[in-house]
């Protein structure tokens, strides 16, 4: 699902559902982030924070979710899973995200998704699944290392795009906010939901992909994307003194105080980047080729980064310290979420001839 690449939908946009159009709908967006380990500063710049900002918008109906469902593809470890919904929730929540403005719940207390993957498993050619990124990923590194096509590839690896495709479908989004590198996925749904209306009638909304082309993508620690598959990300929610020792972990070059750095030297510029205006990261490249020093550089980083994440610290360790009261607000959100749900997969129910005998 969507972790990065958010754009902001206006309210002039139509909703492409199949056999109905209505301009004066507000325009339905929608999605979620995986529960598979601790939001980091990757997660918060793609994705945290345009969407809490798109949230205050009045042009927009919003549905943001917890995948912990495709979690389940990535790890083994129940804690882990169950930790991770509670990190990503009360992140969210403390840096501004408004349940009351917006639909907020988890992936799971949805039970129309489940049973809709299904419906829409049975309508999806299996060559479509062959074409997913993350399944040829797995099947070409197998084969990079002479093992067997199938090794370690699961059934949820290579069907997680109908998962997908369900979690979208079940609430008629009209834009889903992705990556570049993400566009397929929007692809593939639609794809599932045009032979699914072809076979049963205009019963599903095809959505549209919702790409920002100016959301920067961070490296991590070692300069590669930061990702948590990659081990070099840096928490989102750490305090002072671990947020400090994570950015100096940052790899630079050798190059002393007082040589000309390029921006491109280190991942600590794009950090910088996406935490700064224009302005402020004009002066960062000015600093570098004058000769700054990467330590003064990364202490300059530290003071950006903790200005913009320490006020939300308090709230977040609140949060984690009242799960109950977290959980009150992911069920109340899957209730309003169902009232959505409900009437999909009972469109798609009747269409398929699941129904009562009259």
């Amino acid at each position: 699902m969507a972790k990065r690449g958010l754009i902001l939908a206006t309210s002039g946009i139509q909703r492409e559902r199949a056999g109905y159009d209505s301009p004066m709908q507000p325009t339905r967006y929608l999605t979620g982030i995986t529960t598979s380990g601790s939001p980091h500063l990757g997660n918060y710049v793609g994705a945290i924070k345009p969407a809490i900002e798109f949230s205050r918008l009045t042009s927009a109906e919003s549905f943001y979710f917890l995948a912990d469902y495709h979690a389940l593809i990535k790890t083994d470890s129940p804690e882990l899973v169950v930790q991770s919904t509670l990190e990503i929730a009360a992140t969210w929540l403390a840096l501004g995200l408004d349940p009351a403005r917006v639909t907020f719940y988890r992936q799971s207390d949805i039970p129309e998704i489940a049973e809709l993957t299904w419906m829409l498993t049975c309508s999806t050619a299996k060559g479509l699944m062959n074409k997913a990124h993350a399944y040829k990923a797995a099947l070409d590194s197998n084969r990079a290392q002479s093992l067997d096509d199938d090794a370690g590839i699961s059934m949820g690896l290579y069907m997680y795009p109908v998962l997908m495709a369900a979690d979208i479908l079940a609430f008629r989004a009209d834009r889903v906010p992705v990556g570049r590198d993400q566009v397929q996925h929007i692809e593939i749904c639609r794809d599932i939901a045009q032979r699914f209306n072809h076979r049963f009638g205009p019963v599903l909304t095809l959505p549209q992909p919702a790409v920002d082309e100016n959301t920067a993508t961070l490296p991590g620690l070692d300069g590669r994307k930061m990702s948590k598959s990659y081990g070099n990300t840096i928490a989102l929610m750490l305090d002072e003194k671990a947020l400090k020792k994570a950015i100096n972990r940052i790899v630079t070059n050798l190059k002393a105080p007082g040589e000309p750095k390029s921006p491109e030297e280190s991942g600590l510029f794009p950090i910088w980047s996406a935490f700064s205006t224009p302005e402020q990261t004009a002066w960062m490249s000015d600093q570098l080729g004058a000769g700054m020093a990467w330590g003064e550089a990364k202490r300059e980083l530290y003071e950006k980064v903790n200005a913009q994440i320490g006020p939300a610290r308090e709230r977040y360790h609140a949060l984690m310290n009242a799960p109950a009261d977290v959980e009150a607000l992911l069920v109340d959100g899957a209730e309003r979420a169902r009232m959505v749900s409900r009437e999909v997969l009972g469109a798609v129910r009747e269409a398929v001839g699941i129904r009562r005998l009259r």
